[in-house]
């Protein structure tokens, strides 16, 4: 991996997690169905709060929801969101917990529908990557249609701005600023 002198002005720089994720993570075309899954999850918990506070927590995170097995998740029972709600190494927040269960149940229906959740997510943009700087806007066209239609599809916490952030997060988006040395040169972005 190439030396990296310099992010993305918003990085905490005095935060490790932020920068190895910044780095090795946020940008890059992910088509990992666990990955995209356990983005998806943790962007919904996102909401309201910073990506930064998520991150810091994502390795509870992993730990609380069984390293992100979408079948133990979606069997979840009350007891075991209960148990979560008292958990304080995540965000302790009712309904976000009761839409990741849920969430994970539609993912699934996606899964079966399209043959990966990959295929669904990707399909909206013909498995291109847009680029465009993360100071432009928070959310956008695309974002507005993928969030229409997961909620259709039942999903929740999955309002255009969450989903413009996970675009973001899983490539579809690649948002590095000007500033950043992981930005695409203008021969590498798309038109």
């Amino acid at each position: 991996m190439r030396e990296i002198e310099h992010r993305c002005s918003y990085v905490n720089m005095k935060n490790p997690l932020y920068i190895r994720y910044h780095d090795e993570e946020w940008g890059m075309p992910e088509h990992s169905d666990q990955k995209l899954y356990e983005l998806l999850i943790l962007e919904s918990f996102q909401a309201g709060l910073s990506w930064e506070c998520i991150l810091n927590k994502r390795e509870n995170f992993r730990a609380a929801f069984d390293g992100f097995n979408i079948d133990r998740v979606c069997a979840y029972d009350e007891a075991k969101c209960a148990e979560l709600m008292n958990n304080p190494g995540i965000v302790r927040n009712r309904r976000k917990i009761a839409a990741a269960v849920n969430n994970s149940i539609i993912f699934k229906e996606i899964q079966k529908e399209f043959g990966s959740f990959d295929a669904f997510i990707w399909g909206f943009t013909n498995s291109e990557t847009i680029v465009e700087d993360y100071h432009v806007r928070t959310t956008s066209p695309l974002s507005d249609m993928i969030s229409k239609d997961l909620k259709k599809r039942g999903m929740k916490f999955v309002g255009s701005t969450i989903i413009y952030s996970y675009l973001q997060a899983i490539g579809v988006l690649n948002a590095h600023g000007e500033e950043c040395d992981l930005r695409p040169s203008k021969s590498e972005a798309m038109p």
